[in-house]
């Protein structure tokens, strides 16, 4: 197992090793064997943060959300900053330290198996590219947090188990984000801003003016370049989002097809229902029906 580091911990902040004898028995589950974790973690503000590894026998993980770090890595120097994934494979030597007018915070995991290689190269990690931007995915901070939680579990297989597929969650979550990202590094439209913008906006309607206005665009350039990056018109995205909301609307509460249509801009039900019914397949009514059995 890679050497952790022994840096002390500041409030708020969590490390976990994996007991030898639970990651011998992840190593020999068929659910678990090709990607488990040996540690993970979180710092918080990490000032003072450093760590140097000649060599290390497993794949680190870091997923920066605050702050700065540098990074030498074999003959290179590199920056780290709030939204960067670093993924180190086995073998290569790395020493990092935190900025100390603005510590990162991160999350971080060792993992080993026989699939992590696969796994890395499935996010789009290789010997050529150790750190990727995605930004800050409130669903990638969930995950990493989910696993987290699995600490407190008495050294409960099962649990393990869990958190092993959830690593495998993780990595394949990276995945779909890299064509979202390698697009928008090198664009001025910024999805960040865009999507924002229409999940503050779902209880009403947006038009493209409003939306290519918010990044400087004119109409045309902003759906094309939009729709090269996602695959979707913009429009046809904001659609999704509000009947991905009228779903949980029709899950979790008991209002009417008409609140619900109303309190996501719709004021003609019989419209709101038609969309809805294009997107999933069935009516609202049919939904909640589905939902109920």
């Amino acid at each position: 197992m890679s050497q952790t580091s022994d840096w002390p911990l500041p409030s708020g902040s969590i490390r976990y090793l994996v007991p030898q004898f639970l990651c011998d028995k992840l190593r020999q589950h068929p659910l678990s064997c090709g990607l488990y974790p040996v540690s993970f973690g979180n710092y918080k503000k990490a000032k003072g943060h450093e760590m140097k590894r000649q060599n290390h026998d497993d794949y680190l993980l870091i997923y920066c959300i605050h702050g700065k770090a540098d990074l030498w890595l074999k003959d290179q120097y590199l920056q780290i900053q709030g939204g960067d994934v670093l993924l180190l494979p086995p073998g290569v030597s790395h020493h990092y330290k935190t900025h100390d007018d603005d510590p990162w915070t991160i999350y971080w995991l060792h993992v080993t198996g026989e699939d992590c290689a696969l796994a890395s190269q499935h996010a789009g990690f290789n010997e050529q590219t150790f750190i990727r931007h995605y930004g800050n995915h409130p669903r990638l901070i969930q995950d990493f947090d989910s696993l987290i939680d699995c600490r407190s579990s008495g050294f409960n297989l099962n649990t393990s188990i869990y958190a092993a597929c959830l690593l495998r969650q993780i990595f394949s979550f990276i995945a779909l984000l890299k064509p979202v990202t390698s697009h928008a590094r090198n664009s001025q439209l910024n999805l960040d801003t865009i999507h924002a913008l229409m999940q503050e906006n779902l209880h009403t309607r947006l038009d493209l003016d409003t939306l290519a206005q918010r990044v400087n665009l004119s109409k045309f350039h902003f759906v094309n370049k939009y729709k090269e990056m996602t695959g979707l018109t913009p429009i046809q995205h904001f659609l999704h989002l509000k009947i991905e909301r009228a779903c949980y609307m029709l899950d979790i509460t008991q209002k009417s097809i008409s609140e619900i249509s109303y309190s996501l801009g719709y004021e003609d039900s019989y419209y709101f229902s038609r969309l809805f019914k294009k997107v999933m397949g069935i009516a609202p009514t049919q939904y909640r029906r589905n939902q109920l059995r």
